[in-house]
């Protein structure tokens, strides 16, 4: 059978959008404790900013996930960035704390909105030889965007703390313009009335993640928490790590960070549909948990700066294939329900990052090594989860 031209048009639309989200996201990083300083603010009051985001996406993703199914995937995308570019204009705009809780929570809703719908919009438009590579170019304009917000939010900065914002705002709007003018719906009518008489009625987080308890999805998604949760963890405290451990200077960290995701970004862009038309999905995903496990170790043993630029950026390379793996092995059983599993993914990986960071500091507290090394021991406990995947959803996937 002939393969079908590789959709470059959309994934260019789509990979903007998936590059301002993570933009507007990463762009707070160096501004936000200066920020809030101006109102007043305290560390507490910081933390909880941070995770708010984190709540409205485990929240809204399954419900944004189903309705990409029943109502099309264009819908989603163009009310999801839109939402996030309303998001960046509060924040920026308001002179009081509730109003940046606001923004964050209705940011929140739109990367709820869009990210699932994206996911399931790249496997409505591409076939299996090319699916790897479709959400290789998601993986790499999100990672893209987190290395890149930090640095254009501290330029921008320059000119005035709330400019960043203004900026993201002006630009999720353009590219939802471009959603709306030029990218077309990707899921068929009739697609969308089969999903409405078929998807189950409850669309509430708690009832979403009690149904993928019963479907053959759900160990992907424990892969999919166990990721977010050690990425997260481990982020939350790298800095403070090698700073109280090594010494290192806010410059050697970001080096450290901007290296290692930047090596995510050529992985994710270059190779995985390489490995993924050489390998299965799980055999990838195995194998990345494996490697990440042994980095997260191997971080612990030097703290020369060039050795643990390399351990890093080993371990960004095989982080960056999990997702993109995941993603094609979700949307070969997901049959009608790309979207609805879509938004679980996002759930189960909002879920990670909300409890990751506060697991992380804790442990952190307790011992400088023990987030490193818990880590390492639950991504080596995670390889034991094919052997108790079901055998129907084995066939199913292989």
């Amino acid at each position: 059978m002939t393969q079908k031209p590789f959709p470059n048009t959309p994934l260019l639309i789509l990979s903007a959008n998936m590059f301002i989200s993570q933009l507007g996201v990463g762009l707070v990083i160096p501004i936000l404790p200066q920020y809030i300083e101006t109102f007043g603010a305290s560390g507490i009051q910081l933390g909880y900013l941070v995770a708010s985001m984190g709540l409205t996406l485990l929240l809204f993703s399954p419900l944004a996930g189903a309705l990409s199914d029943q109502y099309g995937r264009k819908k989603l995308i163009v009310g999801g960035i839109g939402l996030f570019a309303f998001s960046q204009f509060i924040f920026g705009y308001t002179d009081e704390m509730y109003g940046l809780y606001l923004s964050r929570l209705i940011g929140g809703i739109g990367i709820a909105c869009m990210n699932p719908a994206i996911t399931a919009y790249v496997t409505d438009i591409t076939d299996l030889g090319q699916r790897g590579k479709g959400h290789g170019w998601i993986g790499a304009a999100m990672a893209l965007g987190i290395v890149s917000g930090p640095g254009i939010g501290g330029l921008l900065s320059e000119h005035g703390l709330r400019l960043p914002f203004y900026m993201a705002a002006a630009a999720a709007l353009l590219a939802a313009a471009a959603c709306l003018l030029l990218l077309p719906e990707s899921l068929g009518r009739e697609a969308q009335l089969t999903a409405r008489k078929s998807q189950p009625s409850q669309k509430n987080i708690f009832s979403q993640l009690s149904l993928s308890l019963d479907t053959p999805y759900l160990m992907l998604f424990i892969f999919i928490f166990i990721m977010s949760f050690g990425l997260a963890n481990i982020e939350a405290v790298f800095g403070l790590y090698v700073d109280k451990k090594y010494g290192f200077t806010p410059q050697d960290i970001a080096v450290l960070i901007t290296a290692g995701a930047l090596m995510g970004v050529l992985v994710q862009s270059l190779l995985i549909n390489r490995l993924l038309h050489h390998f299965q999905e799980i055999q990838v995903i195995n194998a990345s948990l494996f490697v990440s496990a042994i980095c997260l170790l191997l971080m612990l043993l030097s703290g020369n700066f060039l050795y643990l630029l390399m351990v890093n950026m080993i371990y960004f390379a095989v982080l960056s294939t999990l997702r993109p793996a995941i993603n094609t092995l979700l949307s070969k059983i997901a049959g009608h329900e790309q979207g609805f599993v879509a938004g679980l993914n996002n759930a189960y990986t909002s879920l990670g990052i909300i409890l990751g960071p506060i697991v992380g500091g804790i442990m952190f507290d307790i011992h400088i090594d023990l987030p490193f090394l818990a880590g390492a021991v639950i991504v080596f406990f995670s390889l034991a989860i094919p052997l108790i995947w079901t055998k129907k959803a084995s066939r199913k996937i292989l």
